[in-house]
């Protein structure tokens, strides 16, 4: 003879609450973290309210973000043309005039990949950097020290590198722009029948000057999201070694997301205005 056991309620309510704990737990870890976001760009933008404190940083971290990385910057410009060109050309048909590899060059660079893999590629270098940088002042504790000398770290720290990167990421974008457009000229004139003047042709071809501006407006905010997302990080590092390297990778990857969302939001509001 079997016995039959009919589960209680209280079999059943244990994984709900179970659930519903975690949901509540992760939803105060979202609104937590935004918070901490919040009150830290808070203290970014009351540094503002005080220049000598930030004003001789950010000269320096110009150099360091935007000088510095002017190598680099070229180098993956050169390529990005060249590739660029050779795709452009490539995918032609047969009646297709010369002249559009131009416009395609052009929209191709100016509008989308030269101020989202400059962006990406600075990401990698200065935005890694300025993690490690601050996360190591917060584990050997010169941060609390200057905190006991009465300094606004994040003013000293954070709001320099955010003014350098607002002010070094258009121009390494519009230098970058430039570099690519050259280097996609040359590889056509060297390795295709394009001509110059079916390339300058093409470049001319429904250009308005927004198609330069909107690619400004778009470094403009990546820098902004790069410093902010890299700041933070370090700023907030944990303790050792691991700490900073747990806080650079995932800094890392954090303004690499951001700079896709802001790329993608910016689209979504300005690229109506740039047909010709």
């Amino acid at each position: 003879m079997t016995t039959s056991v009919t589960p209680t309620t209280a079999t059943h309510a244990v994984p709900r609450w179970a659930i519903l704990t975690r949901t509540t737990r992760t939803a105060r870890g979202l609104l937590g973290a935004f918070g901490a976001r919040a009150y830290f760009g808070r203290d970014v933008a009351r540094a503002f309210a005080q220049p000598a404190g930030w004003w001789e940083e950010s000269i320096r971290q110009m150099r360091g973000i935007g000088v510095d990385s002017l190598p680099l910057v070229l180098i993956v410009a050169g390529f990005l043309g060249g590739v660029t060109a050779f795709q452009s050309y490539y995918q032609l048909f047969a009646g297709v005039q010369l002249s559009v590899l131009g416009l395609l060059v052009r929209g191709s660079i100016v509008l989308e990949l030269g101020p989202l893999i400059t962006a990406i590629v600075l990401c990698g270098r200065v935005g890694a950097r300025m993690t490690a940088e601050i996360g190591t002042m917060r584990v050997t504790e010169q941060i609390d020290a200057l905190e006991t000398l009465a300094y606004d770290p994040v003013g000293h720290l954070a709001t320099p590198r955010l003014v350098a990167c607002l002010v070094m990421f258009p121009v390494l974008v519009l230098i970058a722009n430039a570099t690519a457009i050259l280097v996609a000229w040359a590889t056509l004139l060297a390795a295709t029948p394009v001509t110059t003047t079916d390339y300058v042709a093409g470049l001319r071809l429904a250009f308005v000057p927004f198609q330069v501006i909107y690619g400004l407006i778009k470094a403009f905010f990546f820098g902004g999201a790069v410093a902010f997302v890299c700041s933070y990080e370090g700023y907030v590092t944990g303790a050792g070694a691991e700490g900073v390297g747990r806080s650079t990778a995932r800094a890392v990857v954090a303004a690499s997301m951001s700079i896709l969302v802001v790329d993608a939001l910016v689209a979504a509001a300005l690229a109506r205005y740039v047909s010709a």
